[in-house]
């Protein structure tokens, strides 16, 4: 059976992380399981933009540093990268504290400038670009934050592994999967195969509840989780915090596609017991479609009715563009404000979750409403 393994961690206090991330790995063999003395090893944090480590939004620093220390005391050549969603890596690196740790542990950092192509033999992608510093990789490291998303629900492992696709082809896929988060969420599940990390281990000591991924409320979770499967570690996740596989978009598909570890009877949980350290009053992202298994010519006619929709907060707003600059569908523009054509709008929230003051709400349409109410 795969492992899991969880461990109970209430603050970021370096000397805290040191243990409890050497009582996490033991379960799993140790880090030197994973890395061996002159290996090229990629951690992969949540760089999506650059807010304050408060804030919830990207992997905490401190853990990125004890990541980094074990790695380089089991004799790896350790580098850190991401492509955020918005800003440049350095800068967004920079302001969430993790080009700094990078800096005073002699690590490298991998900015993901330049993409390789990859062809993917029997999936529905045949062929995907990925950052080249993951391909140059002997071993990657996932090391995602446990949040909600407002298009699939919750990212952690497998969504936090988008970061491998470089900047602005990100919205390409958003387009080319329009509004069907079902291809979309397939996606991220073939690009994680294809990313292939050793080892996940996921920074739940404080994460994020409500309007995730970047402008929701950061939450107490007070927990570390590590697995080889970054399915299985999702699995887990969303047990941790309450959340079902019909909540979650990767996690349905992966199910549903009859992909492995999408259950928690067909996982070893190791360490801390998932019951002391369940999150009982997480609150999830809101809903934003209700037209699942409905068919399309149904589905268009209540577009509205049962999907939600990003809407501008006026008074929030300061018209930087970068909702309307990041738009897989352009169907934003800025005037005197910001408009958004809904006729073009495919439910991403990606102008959701790269405003940086939080400016963009989501609106549940009437039928999605009562659905949400009735519990369905």
């Amino acid at each position: 059976m795969n492992t899991v393994s969880l461990q109970a961690l209430a603050d970021y206090r370096p000397t805290a992380i040191d243990a409890a991330l050497r009582q996490l790995l033991a379960p799993l063999g140790g880090i030197e399981t994973f890395v061996q003395p002159g290996r090229k090893v990629l951690l992969k944090p949540n760089l999506l933009s650059g807010k304050s480590p408060d804030k919830a939004v990207t992997t905490h620093p401190e853990i990125v540093r004890a990541v980094i220390r074990l790695a380089q005391a089991a004799g790896g050549i350790v580098s850190v990268g991401d492509s955020p969603g918005l800003g440049r890596p350095e800068q967004v690196a920079r302001k969430c504290g993790i080009l700094q740790v990078i800096e005073e542990t002699g690590a490298r950092f991998a900015p993901f400038t330049e993409s390789q192509p990859v062809t993917a033999d029997g999936g529905t992608f045949h062929q995907l670009e990925i950052a080249r510093d993951i391909l140059d990789a002997d071993v990657i490291i996932n090391l995602p934050k446990l949040k909600t998303h407002q298009m699939m629900g919750l990212t952690c492992a497998v969504k936090n592994l988008f970061g491998a696709v470089v900047g602005m082809r990100k919205p390409r896929l958003h387009l080319q999967a329009g509004a069907d988060k079902e291809f979309f969420a397939l996606m991220l599940l073939e690009l994680a195969e294809q990313v292939s990390p050793a080892l996940t281990i996921v920074d739940a000591v404080v994460g994020m509840e409500g309007d995730g991924p970047g402008s929701g409320d950061p939450v107490p979770i007070g927990a570390l989780l590590a697995g080889r499967d970054p399915v299985a570690v999702d699995t887990v996740a969303g047990e941790l915090v309450g959340m079902s596989a019909d909540q979650v978009w990767t996690w349905k598909v992966a199910r549903d596609s009859g992909r492995w570890h999408t259950r928690i009877e067909e996982l070893q949980l190791a360490g801390d017991a998932l019951e002391t350290l369940r999150c009982p009053a997480f609150r999830p992202a809101k809903s934003t479609d209700a037209g699942f298994g409905l068919p399309a010519f149904l589905r268009t006619r209540l577009k509205r009715a049962l999907s939600a929709r990003p809407v501008i907060d006026a008074t929030a707003c300061i018209r930087c563009g970068h909702c309307v600059d990041h738009c897989p569908p352009q169907a934003m523009q800025l005037d005197q404000r910001v408009e958004i054509d809904d006729r073009l709008c495919i439910r991403c929230f990606c102008c959701q979750e790269l405003c940086p003051k939080g400016a963009i709400d989501t609106r549940q349409g009437w039928l999605l409403k009562l659905t949400d109410r009735s519990g369905h």
